[in-house]
């Protein structure tokens, strides 16, 4: 992990997330600049405030610049350090100008939540041609650009870092309209493998999180109807996870907390990928 000695040992005790404040501990990114994703809503919003928490600067990337800006403001209201940077994971130059804008603002990015990604719900044969290419353009060939540009950077400037690719429990098991995002997430996991494998060299670490449901703006309106609860209900801790359980995973892979993790895939779920047999 990139600059570690200006990390703390020991631990963070209460797992506390808060915004601002420099923590110490072994989950520290104090001294880090951390890059995320899809960062303009849902899980990436909530990731770019954990990282802050933890003490990274933080820059926040989307296409939605206004809602990235705000973010940005209520980091730094609450004591973190933030930048928000306009990223369309689509256009191979647009992550190009991101990142040379996070190095301008907070030196060399060595914590990257490749987290931007689009839902898609449609049965195989209703799919389009057209759906099934925006789904893997974001979910797939966004999370390649922007982990070989993270990767091309941190060798290029020497440092050593941590790409945490966001996969989903369904690229394991199955549920019906939901192949190509399915499809995509499958092959982010591949993905993450193949590119631990190569960057592990490079001190670079390249590890996944799988998270089973939560409710976002995207799918808090389905979880909550009969259709949703009779989902959760199949989840055998029988209901849906809080954002704030993901803060756990997603410090111990950009700390050095996993200092001797990479190719691994975290499953947040309460057992739900168990239950899809």
């Amino acid at each position: 992990m990139g600059q570690p000695a200006s990390w703390g040992r020991g631990g963070i005790g209460n797992g506390e997330t808060r915004t601002g404040g420099m923590p110490n501990g072994l989950f520290s990114l104090v001294g880090t600049t951390a890059l995320v994703t899809g960062a303009s809503s849902g899980l990436g919003q909530h990731f770019a405030r954990v990282l802050a928490g933890a003490g990274a600067g933080v820059v926040v990337a989307a296409r939605r610049l206004d809602r990235l800006q705000e973010l940005e403001r209520q980091i730094r209201a609450g004591g973190g350090t933030a930048w928000a940077v306009a990223m369309d994971v689509t256009e191979p130059a647009s992550i190009g100008r991101a990142f040379k804008s996070a190095e301008a603002a907070g030196g060399p990015v060595t914590v990257v939540v490749n987290n931007a990604g689009v839902p898609s719900s449609s049965f195989f044969l209703k799919t389009t041609e057209e759906e099934w290419r925006d789904v893997m353009a974001v979910n797939l060939d966004g999370v390649f650009r922007v982990g070989r540009e993270a990767a091309r950077r941190m060798v290029a400037n020497g440092t050593a870092g941590s790409i945490i690719n966001i996969a989903s429990i369904l690229g394991f098991g199955a549920i019906k309209s939901l192949s190509a995002y399915a499809a995509s997430k499958a092959a982010v996991v591949s993905l993450t493998k193949s590119m631990a494998l190569e960057l592990a060299r490079e001190r670079i670490r390249v590890n996944a999180i799988a998270p089973g449901y939560f409710a976002t703006e995207i799918n808090g309106s389905f979880l909550a109807s009969e259709a949703g609860r009779r989902l959760l209900s199949r989840v055998p801790m029988g209901r849906a996870g809080g954002l704030n359980e993901l803060d756990g995973p997603v410090l111990l892979l950009a700390s050095n907390a996993g200092a001797f993790m990479t190719g691994s895939v975290i499953t947040v779920d309460g057992g739900h990928l168990l239950a899809m047999g």
